[in-house]
């Protein structure tokens, strides 16, 4: 007769089908990672056999096939009456004496192996189909924490059972085609981590929307858990970059503070396992995890991920009391990591209309139609094929209705919380964290949900217009030149790095300092002469940073790191600060620093500001923060871009500047661009050249300046044309004298994504790359090779 329980030190993935894939995955790690100082709680499992043992007794098993056989899942109702009838069959049900025994037994032996009477265990479920590469089974069955006391484990275990028949589970295998009567569950009692005294939850070691396999993207909060997964708060995030990691480099791209507003701890009350209670505010406004425990973190993810040799799902949890931190599961990544690298699906709103909330975009699809708010789960029968699914929060026992959501959007949750996993699994857009989207849209209204724009999802009023494109990257020719992009937001990088490309043309700090920063870099350098209102406003937004100037530097850094790590080994051209005196005063603190101009457009911008005494100080902080991101971090791929060099002698003094700050040309492989935007720049090509690796050809200004035009102005929109003959006049003058000088030439304006016959004669006149908006270069990328095919025929 096989054994009731077995030890996860025994265990290996190989023992899948006697104590399922979670308690299998734990016990492969232990007897595996423990080498690679990978921590996992010791514990013990039941079996499977001990399990199909208990479901022969009084014909138990034959009764469930029965009850089961005539069910339609589809019918929300019938299936919540089946499922608590069997749960209530298997709870009337006593464990076998012979597993009851073997519990006990290894409970005493837990005790004695962790040197307390009545240890603190995880009862967690494992089903034998579950945590499989492609069926994840998340949240299916039941997890209990903080369980003590041998008649506690005993109780939980039975319960953890009887939890395979959940209505979620039953209806979850019939989706996946997993026979009910084929599928065992076993018990896993796992001593627990003290993550109530600490923080805890989920990683991926790839991007969980755009399937980026460079990263490590973690979630946390502070507490138990269960927070995280079931999607009850809205945890801090984290992005690390893998190839940083692995050489011991500085390896965070980037971070978002979450409200975090509850958090799961133990209880003092007799028989409460856990309570929730509100997180207290000094935590809130810190991030979970310190910059070296995510490295630490980081390091654990590439040792599981190496070791299973695939995309993976990591549970986490970080001792309060030995400041360790643990994995509690882990199981393959089932959604992107199966998805065709070839095969290219955008979805693109049409038209945008009135936001109505916001929150975390999960699924970067679109979907629209009539709002249900469901306030609980006895109103689930509401909800019809096409509805869009508004709610506090989901648990698995909402998934057999949230198949028939166009779309999902809760108040509370994060990306890896239980209502994305599913959305993910399921192929429909979920936008979680909205924080008042049951307030802000009305029952019965007519709603369009956007995941398609980054990492914030928008819930739009009314049902818009919206395409989707699909692309055969297989297909794609060879383009005649490099195509790069242009790329300001972070938060889109990995999305559009999985477009076909040579790079990033212009990656323009002017949309990390407005969207992510938001201050005017002189109000953080003098943070202490601002008046309190200004004060306490910079105080919110740096939340989680160490002080003002660091908040800067640090948040600039991560945004030119997200965007470079995204495009990597491929150059990332970054633009250093061009905002106008107008644009930089409406920035927190701003008005006390900028002058006032009538026409900001010619006035105190680009190069010059950079050298000028009163800013050279909020300069360095953009070079200190370059420098993060090449030094510390290891992405040379990142050049340099001056914007707006009036004059040769400004080129010298900008020159010497970077240096002064560390950015010296040619060190390190550092390579220095200059834009070419105005016609100084093109009639003294040769002269700017000496002190610059080549041109990017900034062909808005340049259109403007040479034609004498203000291009804001609608007056005189008509006349703003990059083909003018003066203009292309100085685009052909800048390229000539680049490729007889051997040095770089580009286009980053927006006249080759505009007018795709001007990219064509860009090729003619041999220019190096075209930077292009990321919606048109699979078609211009299309045009420029067919148009070098004709070119060459003939």
């Amino acid at each position: 007769m096989s054994e009731a329980i077995l030890w996860l030190d025994r265990l290996r993935l190989t023992d899948l089908a006697e104590v399922g894939g979670k308690n299998a995955s734990l016990g492969e790690m232990i007897g595996n990672l423990a080498s690679a100082d990978v921590a996992v709680p010791g514990g013990y499992a039941t079996t499977a056999s001990a399990f199909v043992e208990y479901l022969a007794q009084s014909g138990l098993a034959k009764r469930i096939e029965q009850r089961l056989s005539t069910l339609d899942i589809e019918d929300v109702s019938a299936l919540a009456v089946a499922g608590a009838e069997i749960r209530q069959w298997m709870v009337e049900t006593p464990l076998t004496e012979r597993l009851e025994k073997a519990i006990r037994s290894g409970y005493t032996e837990l005790a004695e192996r962790v040197g307390h009477a009545d240890p603190a265990v995880a009862v967690r479920s494992s089903a034998t189909a579950e945590d499989l590469p492609d069926a994840s089974f998340a949240g299916q069955q039941e997890t209990f924490l903080n369980v003590r006391g041998i008649d506690d484990v005993l109780v939980k275990v039975h319960e953890v059972f009887a939890s395979l028949y959940n209505d979620r589970a039953i209806a979850y295998r019939v989706h996946h085609g997993f026979d009910h009567a084929q599928v065992a569950l076993s018990a896993g009692i796992q001593q627990m981590v003290r993550s109530d005294l600490a923080c805890s939850g989920v990683l991926f070691t790839i991007d969980t929307e755009s399937g980026f396999k460079d990263v490590v993207f973690a979630t946390g909060s502070w507490g138990l858990g269960e927070m995280v997964v079931q999607g009850a708060v809205n945890p801090d995030e984290f992005y690390l970059y893998k190839p940083s990691l692995r050489s011991g480099k500085r390896a965070l791209l980037r971070r978002s503070l979450g409200a975090k507003q509850q958090r799961m701890v133990y209880s003092s009350v007799e028989g409460e396992r856990v309570r929730i209670e509100t997180t207290p505010p000094e935590l809130v406004s810190q991030f979970c995890l310190n910059v070296k425990e995510l490295t630490e973190l980081g390091r654990i993810a590439l040792a599981i991920e190496a070791h299973y040799d695939r995309p993976m799902d990591v549970e986490w949890a970080k001792d309060g009391e030995n400041g360790k931190i643990y994995v509690v599961q882990a199981r393959p990544e089932t959604v992107k990591s199966r998805e065709s690298t070839q095969k290219l699906e955008k979805y693109h709103l049409q038209q945008r209309g009135e936001v109505l909330v916001e929150g975390r975009a999960i699924g970067q699809k679109i979907g629209a139609g009539k709002a249900k708010i469901i306030a609980s789960s006895a109103e689930m029968h509401r909800v019809e094929a096409g509805d869009v699914l508004v709610t506090d929060m989901t648990d698995p026992d909402w998934e057999p209705i949230m198949k028939r959501a166009a779309a999902i959007v809760t108040n509370r949750g994060g990306r890896t919380c239980h209502a994305a996993i599913i959305a993910r699994e399921l192929g429909i857009p979920a936008i979680v964290g909205s924080t008042r989207g049951t307030r802000a849209i009305k029952e019965g209204q007519a709603v369009t949900i956007s995941c398609a724009e980054g990492d914030t999802g928008y819930v739009y009023d009314g049902e818009l217009p919206f395409e989707i494109i699909n692309t055969d990257l297989g297909a794609m020719p060879s383009a005649p030149l490099k195509v790069m992009m242009n790329v300001a937001n972070p938060e889109r990088a990995f999305d559009f790095a999985q477009l076909p490309n040579a790079g990033i043309g212009l990656a323009r700090l002017e949309m990390i300092i407005a969207s992510h920063i938001g201050v005017h870099p002189k109000a953080l350098l003098e943070f202490d002469l601002q008046d309190e209102e200004t004060r306490e406003l910079i105080e919110q937004r740096m939340a989680g940073y160490d002080d003002p100037v660091s908040y800067y530097v640090d948040r600039l850094a991560e945004g030119i790191a997200t965007l470079t790590a995204a495009f990597a080994p491929n150059p990332v051209i970054v633009r250093l600060s061009d905002f106008k005196s107008n644009e930089y005063a409406n920035l927190i603190g701003g008005r006390r620093y900028e002058p006032h101009e009538e026409n900001p457009m010619l006035g105190f911008r680009g190069a010059s500001r950079y050298v000028d005494p009163s800013f050279k100080d909020c300069f360095e902080l953009e070079c200190r923060a370059l420098r993060i991101v090449r030094e510390e971090m290891g992405l040379t791929n990142a050049w340099a871009m001056i914007p707006f060099v009036r004059t040769v002698s400004e080129a010298e003094k900008v020159i010497e500047t970077l240096a002064e700050f560390g950015l010296e040309r040619g060190k390190d492989g550092l390579k220095v661009i200059m834009m070419c935007e105005l016609p100084s720049n093109a009639l003294l090509a040769e002269d700017f050249l000496e002190h610059f690796d080549g041109f990017s050809i900034g062909s808005n200004d340049l259109t403007q300046l040479t034609l004498g035009l203000d291009r804001d102005s609608a007056l005189i929109a008509d006349s703003f044309d990059e083909r003018n003959p003066a203009v292309k006049f100085l685009i052909e003058r800048a390229i000539k004298a680049c490729l007889a000088a051997g040095k770089y030439i580009g286009i980053c304006g927006q006249g080759p994504s505009d007018h795709p016959d001007l990219a064509a004669w860009l090729l003619d006149q041999g220019i190096e790359s075209v930077s292009l908006n990321p919606d048109t270069v699979v078609d211009t990328w299309l045009m420029l090779a067919k148009h070098a095919t004709t070119r060459a025929e003939g």
